[in-house]
């Protein structure tokens, strides 16, 4: 999208009040609350929290990602990333190896079990994208997507638009 175009048009249709605003964060982190209920009761059952599950959901998208990678994507520091992988790799779920080319390097890929685990996550997620995404229209799924990106900076949308494909 040209630069000013979507801002422009955007400010010429829509006049936005705090009072509108605030609904929307609002709305954002009931939906968020959802949108987490049914992996939270997955994680808890299994003593992980969402850290685990955000790990998790990424070295599945990237299979073979190194350290650093997961680092970038997450935006945690590395005694945090450490902390969940090593819980993840004594419980069988996640796999680390010595890079081919760079010795240094540690790959990660999920075992079995964690891709089972991945997989729970993520259809409970899916099938409340779907629902919603059904209740709304295909309008409107564009329509949220563009919002969500918008709300991106700019390295997380780039690192976004990377990992799904530059897709729209």
């Amino acid at each position: 999208m040209p630069e000013g175009h979507g801002a422009q048009s955007g400010e010429s249709l829509l006049f936005l009040t705090d009072e509108q605003l605030r609904k929307g964060i609002e709305a954002m982190f009931f939906a968020y609350r959802g949108f987490t209920a049914d992996p939270d009761r997955i994680l808890a059952e299994r003593g992980y929290g969402r850290a685990h599950h955000r790990a998790v959901h990424f070295i599945h998208r990237v299979p073979g990602t190194t350290v650093n990678n997961l680092l970038g994507i997450l935006g945690v520091t590395k005694q945090s990333l450490n902390r969940v992988l090593r819980t993840l790799i004594a419980d069988g779920l996640v796999e680390s190896r010595v890079g081919d080319l760079d010795r240094r390097e540690r790959r990660l890929t999920l075992t079995d079990a964690g891709a089972e685990l991945e997989r729970a996550l993520s259809d409970a997620q899916r099938e409340r994208m779907r629902a919603a995404y059904r209740a709304v229209g295909p309008e409107s799924v564009q329509g949220f997507r563009q919002v969500l990106e918008a709300m991106m900076d700019e390295d997380m949308r780039r690192q976004y638009r990377e990992l799904s494909g530059g897709g729209t």
